[in-house]
């Protein structure tokens, strides 16, 4: 019987801020796949919780990816105590909704730090052991906001438009050495964050809704499953992409 291209079967997924949110809805599908995860954040109780959910193919260590110079460890005990990491799922974040003339230098930081110092300072540990092998799957996580013209989110608008930059320099100067690198950018997405900020604000879900040539609001695992294509061997002829998860949102009117 030919091989199931979309299956992950054997291979190990490092995934972070997979403790909850779209990162445990990407674990989910990778461990539903056939993948053993890793996941990675702060906060160790809800690591553990999502570990008893995902089963016996995760586990968890606690790490905060902000500290750049323990990186070089948090991958090597990785990759020591369970084995080289084929997949690399950059999703934590932070996010920031702030007026420009309330944004101060230490805001803009703090957001540029995780979302786009810490990305890079993990991939390139990441890749240094996956290009020993000849082979690797890197996945970033972007948004929406990369490409649209959001009020008061100028921080976590170029910190995602730098991901998305890197991933199309990375796929580009990392394909020589059997490493793919490619992007997710999710539309407007089922969460219970979303959920509150939307019912809260009526005329906004609206326009998002009227916006969405699907008509609603995506599901998690939705995203999840496009993870899941892009680090699969039926995506192993791309690399650079920027793959919107958004119901068509970006390109309706």
């Amino acid at each position: 019987m030919k091989p199931n291209p979309f299956e992950l079967t054997g291979r190990l997924a490092l995934i972070t801020g997979g403790g909850s949110g779209l990162g445990f809805a990407i674990a989910q599908a990778f461990v539903d796949s056939g993948a053993r995860v890793v996941i990675s954040g702060r906060r160790e109780d809800a690591l553990r919780e999502a570990c008893r959910s995902l089963g016996e193919k995760a586990v968890f260590i606690q790490n905060d990816i902000t500290r750049l110079d323990a990186l070089p460890l948090f991958v090597s005990e990785i990759e020591t105590r369970f084995g080289g990491i084929d997949v690399l799922v950059n999703n934590s974040g932070v996010h920031l909704k702030k007026e420009l003339n309330q944004t101060t230098d230490d805001d803009f930081h703090k957001v540029i730090h995780v979302n786009q110092e810490a990305v890079f300072s993990l991939t390139r540990e990441v890749a240094k052991a996956m290009a020993g092998r000849g082979c690797g799957c890197i996945i970033m996580v972007s948004s929406m906001a990369s490409q649209y013209g959001i009020p008061k989110v100028v921080a976590y608008t170029a910190s995602k438009a730098a991901v998305e930059g890197m991933t199309r320099a990375l796929a580009v100067e990392l394909s020589p050495k059997g490493i793919r690198v490619n992007c997710l950018a999710p539309g407007f997405i089922e969460t219970p964050m979303s959920a509150r900020a939307l019912d809260q604000d009526p005329d906004r879900k609206r326009r998002v809704l009227e916006r969405t040539p699907l008509g609603r609001l995506g599901k998690p695992e939705e995203v999840g499953y496009a993870a899941v294509f892009l680090a699969s061997d039926a995506a192993s002829y791309i690399t650079g992409a920027v793959l919107a998860v958004d119901g068509g949102n970006s390109i309706g009117f």
